[in-house]
């Protein structure tokens, strides 16, 4: 049974999605540099550096998430390859034409998805706060409103579509330094929000990879990591839209979905202890956190090296007593995660520090009993029923880490706060910043609005993928498959792939075996508790396309993808040439044949035409898997043939 799934009706999940895909056109959505990430971005660029600065708005408020960032301190360095970035993306230019390109192949999108596509297209700037738009905004226009896409568990709305350029990519960040290269800045990217009409993790994921498929079968959208990624709002009864940014992989949607609705139940349920307790607010403040140095400092030596390092730059010993908050601070929120774990990602985010350390997770670090009890009798609290927590760094660093720490403990007491938080590889979610504010939105006015014209229409129309049950009956007729073949394929993540190698290869390898590879195989492998996920769509076009070149026959593609999940590292060709599996020549069949037959002459004229069977049996045992079996059997015939007349 796992833990961590709820009852999803009872506890009213509601989930929407934000995908944004990057479009396959030969320029940038604002000038005509190529859409091509540069192997080396730093090689032959132009390097700058800012500052972010925040303003008030026209009615006076300042964003949080800005402000947010703007008290992080932080500088960004702008790495601009020559070769495919421009004044445009330095923000030194204004933007120029919106390339009509990726205006068209959205549009289509849109129509695809059922929606109502807008009379003109108007672009505004949208605030961005980290440091990804050297602008400071991105700019983004609706083009389609409604549609929908439908699942197997109902019909998800559309809300809106965006058309936008990306965002720059992020290459480190270290010593308060973020470095961005621009190449990827000004890609055109398509943006779908759907209503939080999705009801559970596993319609969140199918109505995902329904979307990222129909896009697809454009043949319009870049392929690859980091060329889609998945943003997610979710919440509870009784919880909050909690946004998780930059799931870049289909399958972990439902995971962070389970995960995220179990935080927020888990937050509710400890809301409830703290009032069930009776604790106070009051009494967790500034004024109450003390500075143990020159208590701890007397166990240096038992200490943990991070510790004992930190003591020696400089660094000073906080403590926050917490009354009445003993188990509160352990408490499970997910796999790995605890309260204390969601104010240690506060502590990061807001004051730079590594982290924090609480009474509920001790002894460890080398805080042993004698110093935890050191600790309590300084700070004046009850073992049994009293939490503290330390943070050990710079005096001013720890205490904007106290001051954001104070402040998410107390949120704790009203239950789950908005917050944007981040998707790890686990399915888990970590505290990011705080939500933008609702004004992020103003006029561009350097772009002239676009009038959707008949002929945007038409251009749009040619790049609409055909219907799914028209696709499902030219697999039938065409393709010659199953029905029940054809109908798993529709419903399969793998479906534009399969189109794909039917297309590249339909003449060297028959849709059949692709088909059965792509469904049944992969399937097959899974029962076996092989994890087939590791398995890219690169290695899937490798192996058809070296089965097309002869390097082995069909029979050993079972054995090459045991071989990837095995080592993911190893590349298709290697894994070939390891297992010995070349394609035999007919010369070497011959041979083989022939060999056989001489040592087994007197058992042939014994069995006559019976020794078909036996002959076959033995050439197939040493060249199963090298060579097509319905040519094995051709030559035995015609040596046998020989033989026996």
């Amino acid at each position: 049974m796992n833990h961590y799934r709820l009852d999803y009706s009872e506890i009213d999940l509601r989930v929407g999605l934000e995908i944004h895909q990057q479009l396959d056109t030969k320029t940038k959505l604002f000038c005509s540099c190529p859409t091509l990430l540069s192997e080396d971005p730093l090689k032959n660029s132009v390097i700058i550096e800012r500052r972010l600065r925040v303003g008030k708005s026209e009615l006076g408020e300042i964003d949080p998430a800005a402000l947010f960032e703007y008290r992080r301190g932080r500088v960004f360095r702008y790495v601009a390859p020559r070769d495919n970035t421009c004044l445009v993306e330095l923000d030194e230019e204004p933007p120029h034409d919106v390339n009509r390109e990726a205006l068209v192949i959205s549009l289509a999108i849109a129509m695809a998805l059922n929606s109502t596509i807008v009379d003109e297209v108007y672009f505004m700037r949208k605030i961005v706060v980290d440091g990804s738009n050297t602008s400071g905004f991105q700019r983004t226009a609706i083009i389609a409103l409604g549609g929908f896409v439908e699942s197997s568990q109902g019909r998800v709305r559309i809300q809106t579509i965006a058309l936008e350029e990306d965002s720059a990519r992020k290459l480190s960040e270290e010593n308060g330094v973020v470095t961005y290269a621009l190449d990827r800045l000004g890609i055109p990217l398509i943006e779908i929000s759907t209503a939080p009409d999705i009801r559970s993790p596993e319609q969140a994921e199918e109505v995902a990879y329904r979307i990222g498929m129909l896009m697809r079968l454009t043949g319009k959208v870049k392929r690859g990591l980091g060329t889609i990624r998945q943003d997610l709002n979710i919440s509870i009864k009784g919880g909050a839209k909690i946004e998780i940014k930059g799931v870049q992989r289909l399958e972990l949607i439902s995971k962070i979905v389970e995960l995220e609705a179990y935080r927020q139940y888990r937050l509710l349920q400890l809301k409830e202890e703290i009032m069930r307790r009776g604790l106070s607010e009051e009494l967790i403040s500034e004024e109450s956190i003390k500075d143990l140095t020159e208590v701890v400092s007397k166990y240096k030596n038992k200490l943990a090296r991070f510790i004992r390092e930190t003591l020696d730059k400089d660094g000073r010993v906080f403590t926050l007593p917490l009354k009445g908050f003993r188990g509160l601070l352990g408490f499970e929120l997910g796999p790995n995660r605890r309260f204390g774990t969601e104010l240690a990602d506060y502590a990061r985010a807001w004051g730079g520090v590594g982290g924090l350390i609480h009474s509920d997770e001790l002894p460890r670090y080398g805080i042993d009993e004698e110093i935890i009890k050191k600790i309590y009798d300084t700070l004046s609290l009850n073992k049994d029923s009293d939490a503290f927590i330390i943070i050990i760094d710079q005096r001013n660093k720890a205490l904007k880490a106290f001051d954001a720490v104070i402040k998410r403990i107390k949120q704790a007491f009203r239950g789950v706060p908005e917050e944007t938080r981040a998707a790890n590889e686990d399915g888990t979610t970590r505290y990011m910043r705080p939500q933008p504010g609702a004004a992020r939105m103003y006029p561009e006015t350097d772009i002239l609005p676009i009038r959707v014209t008949k002929e945007l229409i038409d251009e749009a129309a040619k790049y609409v993928p055909e219907p799914f049950d028209v696709k499902l009956k030219r697999f039938i007729e065409d393709h010659k498959i199953s029905r029940d073949l054809a109908e798993a394929l529709i419903r399969s993540r793998y479906l534009a792939l399969y189109e794909e190698l039917v297309n590249k290869l339909k003449d060297k390898v028959s849709p059949q075996l692709i088909a059965s590879t792509l469904i049944n195989t992969l399937k097959a492998l899974s029962s076996e508790g092989l994890d087939t996920s590791v398995i890219e769509e690169k290695d899937l076009i490798d192996i058809f396309t070296e089965l097309a070149q002869n390097r082995f026959s069909k029979e050993f593609i079972p054995d090459i993808l045991r071989e990837k999940i095995k080592d993911p590292k190893k590349s298709i060709g290697d894994i070939v040439s390891s297992l010995d599996i070349r394609i035999l020549s007919l010369e070497e069949l011959d041979l083989l044949i022939d060999k056989i037959i001489g040592e087994n002459k007197e058992e042939i004229i014994k069995r006559g035409e019976r020794a078909f069977s036996f002959i076959m049996g033995k050439v197939m045992d040493q060249v199963r898997g090298k060579i097509d079996g319905k040519i094995v059997a051709e030559r035995v015939k015609d040596r046998l043939k020989n033989l026996l007349i």
